[in-house]
């Protein structure tokens, strides 16, 4: 059975989600891991939302910057939560993993997000469906 062992020590991950067709869309995330569950932070508005509420099984696998894939692909389930308390969670995670690279890209972000009138969600990734 497939564990989360190879994202340990890993800054970011490529997730793959499936468009209504099936074909796949990569894109490399920031992660934080937390127990069994990987938690990711993106636009609510954007087209990885939006095909996860559609269907959410998902492809996992760790990865570079840019999404050049460091490991082998993993079967997964995401969700998606926008509330306060779990983006402020996502926020404190990442902050805690990635320190002042983080909180500088926050800081960009937030001028961006403010302007495009964007949010933030909090995407829960599990390698069980029910996770």
């Amino acid at each position: 059975m497939p564990d989360l062992k190879q994202f340990q020590a890993q800054a970011f991950l490529s997730l793959e989600t499936f468009r209504k067709n099936g074909s796949g869309v990569k894109t490399p995330l920031w992660f934080a891991q937390e127990g069994e569950l990987l938690y990711l932070w993106t636009v609510g508005d954007s087209g990885k939302i939006k095909r996860i509420r559609n269907n959410p099984r998902v492809k996992i696998a760790p990865c570079k910057r840019f999404g050049e894939v460091t490991g082998e692909w993993v079967d997964a389930y995401a969700s998606v939560d926008g509330s306060d308390e779990a983006v402020r969670h996502i926020e404190l995670l990442l902050r805690r993993k990635l320190g002042f690279v983080f909180a500088l890209f926050r800081l960009i972000d937030r001028l961006r997000d403010w302007r495009r009138g964007s949010h933030r969600v909090c995407v829960k990734v599990s390698l069980s469906e029910n996770g």
